[in-house]
């Protein structure tokens, strides 16, 4: 996929999506009813192998899983909206690098292969507060790492983040892309009392009556959005372009693709929900977007780690899917 040379490639984008295979679908569910169990009986398996064969064809795969981060700092952690200083953002991408986070074990534990991107750690964002959280040139350049990032040939993309004070720059994106008040969508993120919770929704009421209403998605995520959101919105649509389907992470990953879905709620149809954070405001999201979680662990660390995590119900749908036996195969009885 080629990267957005302007603002208006995105929206050209998000107008003119490649869709999903119905052939594929159709022979997948077909092939579901003729496998040696009762029709339905494997739940979502059975669904997340016909979602599966929408994108991939009808063999479905999932042994090239590439779970994705991107780091960025943010110019609203001034207004106190984080117990922890923004130089935690690039300690932990060391971290990261030296393997020693939650989300390096479970890569490793799951086969998955982890890449890392810091995004101009030492350039946080504008506060959102009191000015727009980048210029054009900066947003096309978040967009566009995270388009550079996605690798065609994966089978499957998880998305993830690091940065201190991201929870308010995405409880700002939800409320603007879906509505609502500050107080609507803030929460605790790393570790906020019920002051500082009501310190963040106050600020990001500043920052909505500042940015104003909503617009589109590009001039959405400049005004109110982080480099790190943004580069995940690029990487869902590289995947959307190159029909490798997502699995979201928590509050911050999905919050990312608000604007994008406020304009073309289309974009989602490649993507599944790994989990559901115990973040206040991604279950009201994921309402929102009409995702049913694939866990529900009371999860809220973000690095992609929840839908790391889920990543072995996808193989798990793949493997009963391709590996089961047919009833004919079987010499199995099927209803009379």
């Amino acid at each position: 996929m080629k990267p957005f040379s302007q603002p208006a490639g995105l929206a050209s984008f998000l107008g003119a999506l490649p869709q999903p295979d119905p052939s594929a679908r159709e022979a997948a569910a077909l092939r579901q009813q003729q496998l040696t169990k009762p029709p339905g009986s494997l739940g979502m398996l059975e669904q997340i192998a016909i979602f599966l064969a929408g994108w991939q064809g009808p063999a479905i795969h999932a042994d090239r899983i590439q779970v994705t981060l991107f780091a960025g700092n943010h110019g609203v952690t001034k207004q106190g909206v984080s117990p922890y200083p923004p130089e935690v953002t690039g300690q932990m991408v060391a971290n990261f690098n030296a393997g020693g986070a939650a989300i390096n074990a479970l890569a490793g534990a799951l086969g998955l292969n982890l890449s890392v991107h810091a995004l101009d750690l030492d350039r946080p964002t504008g506060d959102i507060s009191v000015t727009d959280a980048m210029t054009v040139e900066e947003a096309l350049d978040a967009l566009n790492a995270g388009i550079a990032a996605v690798d065609p040939a994966s089978d499957v993309l998880v998305i993830g983040e690091m940065g201190i004070g991201n929870t308010t720059i995405a409880a700002a994106l939800c409320a603007v892309s879906l509505g609502g008040a500050g107080a609507d969508w803030a929460g605790a993120g790393t570790g906020l009392d019920t002051a500082g919770v009501v310190n963040k929704a106050r600020v990001i009421d500043r920052a909505l009556a500042r940015s104003g209403s909503a617009r589109d998605a590009f001039a959405t995520l400049k005004s109110l959005g982080g480099r790190e959101l943004a580069a995940m919105a690029g990487a869902v649509c590289a995947a959307r372009h190159h029909r490798v389907p997502v699995l979201l992470d928590g509050f911050v990953a999905c919050a990312a693709l608000a604007p994008l879905v406020a304009e073309s709620p289309g974009i989602l149809d490649h993507c599944l929900a790994g989990h559901r954070s115990a973040e206040r405001g991604h279950a009201r999201l994921l309402e929102h977007f009409n995702l049913r979680p694939l866990l529900d662990l009371n999860m809220r660390l973000g690095e992609g780690s929840g839908a790391a995590l889920a990543t072995a119900v996808i193989r798990a749908a793949v493997a009963t899917h391709t590996g089961m036996a047919t009833f004919d195969s079987a010499g199995v009885s099927d209803r009379g």
